[in-house]
């Protein structure tokens, strides 16, 4: 029986669920300097120590310029695979049950990837992570904001004519500031992907205030919040959070190191679930930001000071807003429960 006396093997032991990990951001370092080595010549260090110095952001706009470099670097169907079963690997690790991976296929398209041969690795990569690490992988397909409606053509494209078998998901990622020239656009295709019965979870309030959040729940149908840590700013938007139980997936490092919270300790994690929002842990792009998904529970226990049933509360959280049939989740809280119980 494992020991969980303490509170880091706790959380070790938890199982878990992961709802907010970028595909690219989820690389680890060993996996982004192959590929560097595979592609050379472009701006991503193919040494480690070099790699690392690259990973540290001065702002949201210069780690989306980072990301964009590291994005270069997957040009074939063959990467996008690498991808996925490095992810599949490291979660499995954690005893992440099922993770919902947000992928950004225009990307890819525009690296010269035909949309059939990106869905084809998307279908092998969930059919070997289930396989070699017992782990379920679905994907949501993300608009990258900054491209505009362009983006948001190619990724709804996509997504109705070759969605891979595991496309559960649609949202809308980026820089925040960007969108509202786009809103329409954004929308139309919201509009579409839910009707073909995807579901809609865009970042918002991450970079910007209130009102983008707004837009995401009235304007993109949203189901899920990616981050939306500035929703305290508005009473209204809380009370409304609150009451339609919209799950946040918030991100704690991620935010300190994009500069979006200027320390942990002030994170608004703990007033959020003060206010009775429903709130998940999520790791963004873990190697990136120097964290995993057991990092940030550690957060949440050493630095918020919860303990084992408030960290227990946030993984079943998970399991809840996940898009998981009803059989896989009350299979996932029922671990949770028996640990936690126990």
């Amino acid at each position: 029986m494992t020991d969980t006396s303490s509170i880091e093997a706790f959380i070790d032991a938890l199982p878990k669920v992961e709802l907010h990990v970028h595909l690219v951001g989820s690389a680890s370092v060993p996996t982004v300097l192959e590929l560097a080595r595979r592609h050379p010549g472009g701006p991503v260090p193919a040494d480690e120590r070099e790699l690392r110095a690259f990973y540290e952001f001065r702002d949201f706009p210069h780690f989306a310029e980072v990301y964009e470099s590291v994005s270069s670097l997957v040009r074939t169907p063959e990467d996008v695979g690498t991808l996925v079963l490095g992810t599949a690997r490291d979660l499995a690790a954690q005893n992440v049950r099922y993770v919902e991976l947000t992928v950004t296929p225009y990307t890819h398209q525009r690296a010269g990837m035909p949309m059939p041969a990106i869905t084809e690795a998307l279908d092998h990569a969930v059919r070997e992570a289930r396989a070699r690490h017992g782990i379920r992988v679905a994907y949501i397909f993300d608009i990258p904001g900054e491209f505009g409606a362009e983006g948001a053509r190619g990724t709804l494209d996509h997504a109705l004519a070759h969605p891979p078998e595991a496309l559960v998901g649609f949202g809308l990622g980026g820089i925040e500031q960007c969108r509202p020239p786009h809103r329409d656009a954004f929308r139309d295709a919201f509009r579409a992907a839910r009707a073909a019965g995807l579901r809609s979870v865009p970042h918002a309030g991450e970079m910007t205030g209130p009102e983008t959040i707004w837009e995401a729940l009235d304007g993109l149908g949203a189901e899920r919040i990616g981050h939306g840590t500035s929703c305290l700013d508005d009473p209204r938007l809380v009370a409304h959070l609150r009451e339609t139980r919209i799950p946040l997936e918030v991100c704690p490092t991620s935010n300190l190191r994009t500069g979006q919270v200027a320390s942990l300790a002030g994170h608004p994690l703990p007033r959020m679930l003060a206010e009775g929002l429903v709130v998940t842990l999520n790791s963004d792009d873990p190697p990136m930001f120097d964290t995993s998904l057991t990092g940030e529970y550690r957060v949440a226990a050493e630095v918020f000071g919860l303990g084992r049933a408030e960290l227990a509360a946030l993984a079943r959280n998970a399991a809840t807003a996940s898009f998981l049939d009803e059989a896989g989740r009350r299979a996932v809280t029922a671990e949770i429960d028996a640990l936690a119980g126990g």
